[in-house]
């Protein structure tokens, strides 16, 4: 093939191209799909979104319980609020986590992990390398990866309650009991003893 063919070749193939092409991002959060049940707020696609960010429902859940200052339970695929939400409200507290939790702070994929180094919880990224701390409020939930201490307070959200009436919560790998809690609700707790995966802990006012 001569030069000319070449050239000649090239600029028909840029004559067919489309003026504009457009671009698509790999990575999109689903929009919460909300209803209004009474007066509670039904989040209908929440298993979808915990799947799309692959973190585990239970902390996304207890995130959003603490920030939208609410009680609420995981049923099933759904999250059920007991209190009426706006839907800008949630979304505005979702994208909060994704940029937290989620999004790599140097390339902005969502190909990160959550590990603890020592005390400090870091986000890293299999998609560039980064790694980022996580600055989590304290008395926050702690995120899937993390390890509990005696004596330390954290917040979690009662998931079930025991044969004694306990309630549980679920902290990773950790099953911890609290005693005098209801299930559905977001409480402050202090670890008093730490077995294998079980941990039992009493309600905190710190």
């Amino acid at each position: 093939m001569t030069e000319y063919d070449y050239e000649a070749l090239l600029k028909k193939a840029k004559a067919n191209l489309p003026e504009y092409v457009a671009s698509h991002e790999r990575f999109v959060v689903p929009e919460a799909d909300l209803f209004i049940e009474g007066k509670s707020t039904v989040f209908r696609n929440f298993g979808d979104l915990a799947d799309t960010l692959r973190r585990e429902p239970d902390t996304i859940m207890a995130y959003l319980l603490r920030e939208l200052g609410t009680a609420g339970n995981l049923d099933g695929r759904r999250a059920i609020f007991k209190s009426r939400l706006a839907v800008d409200r949630v979304a505005d507290r979702l994208k909060a986590y994704v940029n937290t939790y989620v999004l790599c702070s140097e390339c902005n994929r969502p190909d990160t992990r959550l590990v603890r180094e020592g005390r400090v919880l870091v986000l890293e990224c299999d998609a560039c390398g980064a790694h980022r701390p996580v600055h989590v409020p304290r008395g926050a939930t702690t995120p899937e990866g993390a390890a509990l201490e005696e004596g330390k307070v954290y917040e979690v959200l009662i998931q079930d309650l025991g044969k004694k009436g306990d309630g549980i919560a679920r902290v990773d790998k950790y099953v911890i009991f609290v005693p005098g809690t209801t299930k559905g609700t977001v409480v402050k707790i202090k670890i008093d003893k730490i077995t294998g995966n079980t941990a039992f802990a009493h309600l905190s006012t710190e």
